[in-house]
């Protein structure tokens, strides 16, 4: 008995850290392949994909404006979301037993609960929903808040994992490319692009202004 409590305690404990140690360690190591001058920008960018508002939409044109290759930016932010769904797939109720985490995952579960009610569309497409729900840059759309929004509308947790992965790939490659190609663009023709980024900062403080009003 004592021995098979000890081996689900040692498979739990693996559960637990093995995503914490898989992210790092890829972190840690991509960093280091790095040259010294972008790895000092590249480990603060990745942390910050942690804390709202900041996203996918806007650290990976930081990363790449900031010299990063595209493809290390965008598999890279990919990369935490994947993660992120892989700790959740395995310690899902276990970490909402973790006093701080619990806490901090009850939160995040109210505003799944938020997202499911307003991309109602999510629940009849299910798989296919949830990989365009991380595919697009919504806010709060990663992969945390997609494991959640998983669970709510009743999808295995393995499905979750797999359909988080492929929106998280495949939306953080899109931003890239499109994030390489402005600047390109910028390059070319520096005055229009400044145009466009004043119509697009102006576009997006009328949309929370008038989105505040609503409230």
């Amino acid at each position: 008995m004592n021995r098979k409590l000890e081996s689900k305690l040692s498979i739990r404990l693996a559960k637990f850290f093995a995503p914490i140690i898989l992210g790092s360690g890829a972190f840690a190591i991509i960093g280091l392949l790095l040259e010294e001058a972008m790895r000092v920008k590249y480990w603060p960018l990745i942390t910050g994909y942690f804390f709202p508002p900041l996203g996918k939409e806007s650290i990976i044109p930081l990363g790449i404006g900031f010299g990063i290759h595209p493809l290390v930016m965008a598999l890279s932010i990919a990369f935490v979301d994947i993660v992120v769904a892989l700790f959740l797939v395995w310690n899902y109720d276990l970490a909402k037993k973790i006093p701080f985490v619990g806490k901090f995952i009850t939160k995040v579960e109210e505003k799944g609960r938020n997202v499911e009610q307003k991309y109602g569309w999510i629940k009849p497409l299910r798989f296919i929903g949830i990989i365009l729900f991380v595919m697009i840059p919504f806010q709060g759309s990663g992969g945390l808040v997609g494991s959640i929004v998983g669970r709510l509308i009743g999808m295995k947790p393995w499905n979750i994992f797999f359909a988080i992965s492929l929106g998280a790939v495949i939306g953080c490659l899109l931003i890239a490319t499109f994030a390489q190609a402005f600047l390109i663009f910028a390059e070319i023709n520096t005055l229009l692009t400044l145009v466009l980024v004043g119509v697009i900062v102006v576009v997006i403080i009328l949309y929370f202004v008038i989105k505040k009003r609503k409230k």
